[in-house]
């Protein structure tokens, strides 16, 4: 099973720049994940697809669907417990 976590940012969002080093460091420790980096503003038909209002937004994802969805600031352990709960 595929496991993706999508990181909805854009490069104005100071947020985003905080939630970096944290999606950095969980892509060193998760390597059966793929890690998509989506610029709101050149992607926008993807961000509207996704529903995405804020920023930055995550969504984590298996071939079943969408699993969990954060928005703001996420810590990596909420993170990885989404990751578990996909299949990762």
């Amino acid at each position: 099973m595929t496991v993706t976590l999508k990181d909805f940012y854009a490069d104005w969002c100071g947020p985003c720049k905080t939630q970096d080093p944290i999606l950095e460091e969980l892509e060193e420790q998760w390597t059966d994940v793929e890690f998509e980096k989506i610029d709101v503003d050149e992607k926008q038909e993807i961000a509207n697809e996704y529903q995405v209002r804020s920023l930055p937004t995550l969504i984590v994802e298996n071939d079943d669907g969408v699993i969990e969805r954060f928005v703001g600031v996420t810590q990596a352990e909420d993170i990885e417990k989404a990751f578990e709960a996909a299949g990762a």
